[in-house]
């Protein structure tokens, strides 16, 4: 009996030694780079393989994305193909920009679906329909929705058309991605894979990250952030120091995508230049030495706007879904908001009160602050 006990005391202390000696491994071992793309969009409008060619030479090494943003290549079925296979060959994702079914020469869908089988995982989608919710809010040449009787007719125009588009292109291409600068949520309701927030101009980046963060949360999706132009004029994009900070803060904010924007071309990279490239190989390095930093300022406060609400939260007499000018309700949201912004900074996310959204933003954020409270 004492030679039972002592061989179950021996095997019970042999279990804890293990186990202590696992958990000691696991605390050693260094913590799983998450699943995170950095890259660039090569979107010259008359851009070849060859320009692709060149800037997938320069970035390989630090990068794993290239956007295909240049319509000359993707209708050109020999282009997008050379192009597709070199980007593939050296190791990167890819994405490539699909336009209006019309400018293409060959079926685009039966070229998705084999992409799909060539390139595997390396083919993340297709880019579909650029800046929808900004079309819509300037009046733009592509906006969806044109006449409608209230919020509520404009919401649901927008969402099944620009839905049926996402929807079709989805069954070929697995996943589909856009850029915009406003109304990012109904770009996700529309069922949008990924919407990369725009960091543009001199626009808040608080209420860019509120926008696309709530959004991609409340959905389930992945969000990206998009770094487009500061300037209208050469050289356009921001300089390299402030290029890298904002990699940094999109990676801590939780963004799965960062995309530098590269148009147009006014030299062989586009308008990115030495110090733009040693930007994102500093970024490059910090994501792969800092897996912990990703996603590690996360919103704890939701301002809760009204269902439909597409209000632009640029200015306080911004338009309503591009077709209704500012109503009693658009100043006191503005102010709110950037209340919000100077309380919260990037803790901050902006929700809708749609049928079940508040009741799932009260398990996920510390504060749920309504349009129709006061706020001092």
């Amino acid at each position: 009996m004492k030679s039972k006990v002592a061989v179950a005391t021996i095997m019970l202390v042999i279990v804890i030694l293990v186990s202590i000696f696992a958990a000691l491994q696991l605390l050693k071992a260094p913590a799983k780079t998450p699943e995170f793309y950095v890259g660039v969009e090569v979107a010259y409008a008359n851009a070849t393989a060859l320009d692709a060619k060149v800037m997938v030479d320069r970035v390989k090494n630090y990068t794993n994305l290239i956007v295909i943003g240049a319509p000359a290549i993707s209708i050109n079925e020999t282009a997008l193909n050379e192009t597709c296979d070199y980007i593939y060959d050296s190791g990167l994702h890819f994405i490539v920009l699909i336009t209006k079914k019309e400018a293409y020469t060959y079926d685009t869908f039966s070229w998705m679906f084999e992409a799909q089988q060539k390139y595997g995982k390396m083919f993340l989608g297709v880019y579909r329909y650029d800046e929808p919710g900004g079309n819509q809010l300037d009046r733009g040449p592509e906006m969806l929705v044109t006449n409608a009787t209230s919020y509520t007719d404009a919401a649901a125009q927008y969402t099944y058309t620009l839905g049926f588009i996402i929807n079709y292109y989805q069954n070929y291409a697995g996943q589909v991605f856009t850029a915009d600068y406003a109304l990012h949520w109904f770009d996700y309701h529309s069922n949008y894979s990924a919407v990369f927030a725009e960091f543009t101009s001199n626009n808040t980046r608080e209420i860019a990250i509120a926008q696309g963060r709530g959004a991609a949360r409340n959905f389930n999706r992945d969000f990206g952030v998009m770094l487009t132009w500061k300037y209208d004029a050469p050289p356009y994009i921001e300089s390299g120091a402030d290029l890298y900070n904002d990699m940094v803060l999109a990676y801590k904010l939780g963004a799965e995508y960062v995309i530098v924007f590269d148009h147009p071309k006014l030299d062989t990279y586009g308008i990115l230049t030495d110090e733009h490239f040693e930007a994102l190989k500093k970024f490059w390095d910090y994501y792969h030495g800092n897996p912990q930093d990703f996603n590690s300022q996360k919103a704890n406060v939701a301002y809760v706007l009204p269902q439909d609400y597409a209000f632009g939260l640029r200015r306080p007499d911004d338009r309503i879904w591009g077709l209704f000018e500012p109503d009693e309700l658009s100043g006191k949201v503005w102010s709110d908001v950037n209340k919000l912004v100077d309380l919260y900074g990037f803790s901050l996310d902006i929700v809708y009160d749609a049928p079940g959204v508040v009741d799932v933003a009260r398990t996920r954020y510390e504060r749920l602050v309504f349009w129709n409270e006061t706020i001092p």
